[in-house]
């Protein structure tokens, strides 16, 4: 029942503008492949648009029904967990109705936020409830802060040694999993 979202939308350039950002084959990529490391039942690609729609369909078709598929059995498993909605609500949907109850919904962010849940205590809390969980992840700048203010908790940021503090999404994504399912 751990289920993630990669929201291209709605989230905030540098300059804090709300925007649609692109969808892009590397976090598919390397997303879906963390995704069925950790035992993650759906990976949704998030995002309105119908030209970014297509694009994520035609990368994931490759490696679902094309040679890639065939070349790498280990990547078609993996693109197995992507699907593609175009809201957040279409994704809380699908885990509602797939479990009959809607899902606790978690945020994650590069910034300090006023109220977190730590790491631990939310891995603490999947141990032992029985109820799905949906993990966003925004791209861009992150998540508009209307999503940040909407959800269950926001998780702590991922923290380095130095004030540096700016992974690719589809690292945060691989960190995350692993100190949440690791």
């Amino acid at each position: 029942m751990r289920y993630i979202g990669l929201v291209h939308y709605p989230v905030v350039n540098r300059a804090g503008k709300r925007i649609v950002s692109a969808v892009t084959n590397l976090d598919i990529h390397d997303i879906a492949r963390a995704s069925a490391t950790y035992g993650i039942e759906a990976f949704f690609i998030i995002t309105p648009l119908e030209r970014q729609i297509a694009l994520a369909r035609k990368i994931i078709a490759h490696w679902l029904k094309g040679v890639g598929g065939e070349l790498n059995m280990d990547r078609k498993r993996a693109m197995e967990t992507a699907k593609i909605v175009p809201s957040i609500e279409d994704a809380v949907a699908v885990i509602e109705t797939t479990h009959g109850q809607p899902p606790e919904v978690y945020a994650t962010t590069a910034h300090r936020y006023s109220q977190t849940v730590g790491w631990r205590q939310l891995r603490g809390q999947l141990e032992t409830q029985a109820v799905p969980v949906l993990l966003l992840f925004g791209t861009a700048s992150g998540l508009a802060p209307e999503i940040l203010d909407s959800v269950d908790g926001v998780l702590e940021p991922i923290c380095g040694r130095g004030d540096y503090n700016h992974l690719s999404v589809r690292s945060a994504v691989s960190v995350a999993l692993d100190r949440l399912f690791g």
